[in-house]
């Protein structure tokens, strides 16, 4: 028996709601800021619009002081981006890591802002002006040979690290030194391939100078193949010195240990091109010894880890 029209059983139920395709979220916005440090580049039609929002009159007045600057800067910024995009896709930046630590890594980031304080410290104390220019040429040479460099301690140290494991995993290890040698390959190819292409383009303007009026604007289509060289090789750099040609599948000690050599090296270079730091003795023999100890410490700790919390042995 019904009551009210209801049945026995209560009310219906309520018709189901109406369908609705499923639609994803959208993904999270990155600042611009943090794609420039972390990702992907943003593209000059993304960078312009957000340059859109500064005000007309900062833009007349950029224009107006640094008007060659600007335009230029618009110009190579996408040769800049297709470069680095292709440099962290031959090098990638965390393929390397086969065991990473990331109290280790953010030790390593700030032991580097605190020696580069100390450093701008000393020589605001105590350098004078030929000083600056000598610290600057010490920095851009070791910009320059440190990939060089690393190139010759590499091999010895591999070495002497496949001598030291167990006689059964030395094949292994040779066999997974390929990815090492095609990465040494490119870089190496990029570098010397560089001072070619600009080489190579001011001598074809110069066969073409007497033939065109139009060599000027020959010259910058010559050289934009050596900018795109250049800056591939500028983006490459600071990952094939940190990974040490992502030689961690051989061994996951390698980027560690080659570190260490590297950096005693670099001292030992600086030392007989340039002296001591300026100060006084006993701060500028600590200046001197100070940043390869603590850089051969983190090594060391990082080996510790490796040890300790992995296994990983440096002898058979």
């Amino acid at each position: 028996m019904s009551h009210g029209g209801n049945g026995p059983y209560g009310p219906p139920p309520p018709p189901p709601p109406p369908y609705r395709p499923y639609v994803p979220y959208p993904p999270p916005h990155t600042p611009l800021w943090r794609r420039f440090r972390e990702d992907e580049w943003p593209t000059l039609r993304e960078v312009l619009r957000s340059a859109s929002r500064i005000h007309a009159c900062l833009w007349m007045v950029a224009l107006c002081c640094f008007g060659p600057t600007v335009v230029g800067l618009l110009i190579c910024y996408p040769l800049a981006r297709s470069a680095r995009t292709q440099a962290r896709r031959v090098f990638p930046p965390s393929a390397h890591l086969r065991i990473h630590f990331p109290d280790v890594a953010r030790i390593q980031k700030n032991r580097a802002w605190a020696a580069l304080a100390a450093t701008f410290a000393l020589m605001v104390a105590y350098a004078s002006p030929d000083d600056w220019d000598q610290a600057i040429q010490q920095f851009a040479l070791r910009m320059a040979i440190s990939p060089w460099l690393l190139l010759l301690s590499a091999p010895l140290v591999i070495t002497v690290i496949i001598r030291l494991a167990a006689p059964a995993a030395r094949a292994g290890m040779r066999a997974r030194l390929r990815p090492s040698l095609r990465s040494a390959l490119w870089y190496c190819g990029a570098f010397a391939a560089t001072p070619g292409l600009f080489v190579g383009g001011f001598f074809l303007n110069y066969q073409l100078e007497e033939v065109t009026v139009l060599a000027p604007l020959l010259l910058i289509v010559l050289l934009l193949p050596a900018l795109w060289m250049g800056l591939f090789v500028a983006f490459a750099s600071p990952t094939v010195v940190r990974s040490a040609f992502q030689t961690a599948p051989v061994h996951a000690a390698l980027p560690a240990l080659l570190t260490g050599v590297l950096v005693w090296e670099f001292a030992a270079i600086s030392l007989v091109m340039g002296g001591l730091p300026p100060g006084p003795a006993p701060l500028a023999l600590i200046a001197a010894i100070g940043g390869p100890a603590t850089v051969s410490a983190l090594a060391w700790w990082e080996i510790h880890r490796l040890r300790t919390w992995h296994g990983v042995r440096l002898r058979a």
